[in-house]
């Protein structure tokens, strides 16, 4: 009996995870949105990022919640292309990543054209149609791998079409946002080796991939300039280097216990996109290494659980779909912290769950919804003919 307790609640701790993360995301954008002269002005609730945070936590708790109960199966190829709201998910993200181009309907913010603005009465909704791209490229590709099964390794037959697919969602993404290109084309590279798709076969669209990363480096200063900065720091740390020696500083001055919450000083005009990129520096500044550490470990702890679901899953199309949102949001936590730490170069990469962002969060707490579906339905099968655990 406590056996199979033990195999419910898997989703329940899943869940319970998120939402924790989620709560610290929303305490330290909260903390990280404050200045000096900062006067809440409840008239302008939704034009305040921390404000802004406590309204969408709920609000994805509630996604998630409702998503748990949609049958994950429903995304399988198994009934054909039309049945599957895999095929719509993956249509309307397509079409979105184009519409975005669009000068009149697309919003340019930080020299990148990746916010579609939507008026909804007195307030504006920004949605990042890249956001949906990359969980439409987790689902598209565990539902056809699922489908295709070991012919994914027809290289004209199966391989390529799907390489297509893949590389026309890429190629619309890096016009918007290089670094959620970069992350789907790794992402969906990873997956087919899953799959067990030839090497050769995968080996193939990598020259490719390498000449487009260079072109897409080389045709745009803004990105050169931050990996010359990432070599060399010193020689750019009042310009370039600038954010990525203040993210250094506000780890570092937090020391193991942190200045305490509410009591960091880099938020106040120092650390750029403190909010959203580097929210992990802000948190350890406040709580220092023990909470950044804190934080690694429920990242570890959602990684562990997401892969007994993946290991307790009795059909291959579950298997891949959870792999595939465990995956995604364990190798963008990864990157991010990367980032915060200068392991990486600067690139615009979100902390899940934590760092500010309606489209992010919203969209990361469906996709683990969809884990939870998986989860519930992946509870072993107690065998009749022994006695039951009391």
């Amino acid at each position: 009996m406590f056996a199979e307790q033990k195999y419910k609640s898997l989703d329940d701790y899943i869940a319970i995870i998120v939402v924790f993360l989620m709560a610290i995301g929303t305490v330290f954008v909260f903390s990280a949105s404050a200045n000096i002269g900062m006067e809440f002005d409840f008239y302008r609730f939704y034009d305040l990022s921390g404000l802004r945070q406590i309204l969408f936590f709920p609000v994805a708790c509630l996604v998630m919640y409702i998503v748990s109960h949609l049958d994950y199966r429903r995304f399988s190829l198994a009934d054909g292309w039309l049945k599957s709201l895999t095929s719509y998910l993956l249509v309307l993200s397509l079409a979105l990543l184009i519409i975005v181009l669009i000068p009149s309907l697309g919003t340019e913010v930080h020299h990148a054209r990746r916010w579609l603005r939507i008026p909804i009465g007195p307030i504006v909704v920004s949605f990042q149609p890249s956001e949906l791209a990359k969980w439409a490229a987790v689902f598209f590709l565990a539902a056809v791998c699922d489908k295709f099964g070991d012919e994914i390794k027809l290289y004209w037959k199966r391989f390529v079409p799907v390489c297509a697919v893949v590389a026309v969602m890429v190629g619309l993404i890096v016009i918007e946002d290089f670094g959620t290109a970069a992350f789907v084309a790794l992402l969906s590279f990873l997956m087919l080796i899953v799959a067990r798709a030839k090497w050769w076969h995968i080996l193939t669209p990598l020259p490719f991939g390498i000449i487009g990363f260079f072109v897409a480096l080389i045709c745009s200063p803004t990105r050169m300039n931050r990996i010359t900065a990432y070599f060399s720091p010193e020689q750019w740390a009042d310009s370039i280097a600038y954010q990525a020696n203040q993210s250094l500083i506000a780890l570092g001055s937090g020391g193991l216990w942190g200045k305490g919450l509410g009591s960091g000083i880099c938020k106040y005009g120092h650390l750029p996109e403190d909010t959203t990129d580097f929210i992990f520096a802000i948190i350890g500044e406040e709580l220092g290494f023990a909470g950044n550490a804190v934080v690694i470990g429920i990242f570890i702890f959602f990684v562990l659980l997401g892969i007994l679901v993946v290991m307790r899953c009795r059909d291959r199309f579950g298997q891949f779909l959870a792999g595939g949102i465990v995956f995604t949001i364990a190798l963008q936590a990864v990157l991010n912290i990367g980032v915060v730490t200068v392991v990486l170069p600067t690139k615009g990469i979100p902390l899940p769950f934590v760092s500010a962002g309606g489209t992010s969060m919203l969209l990361s707490s469906a996709a683990v919804g969809v884990l939870l579906n998986i989860a519930k339905q992946s509870v072993p099968q107690r065998d009749h003919d022994s006695p039951a655990l009391m």
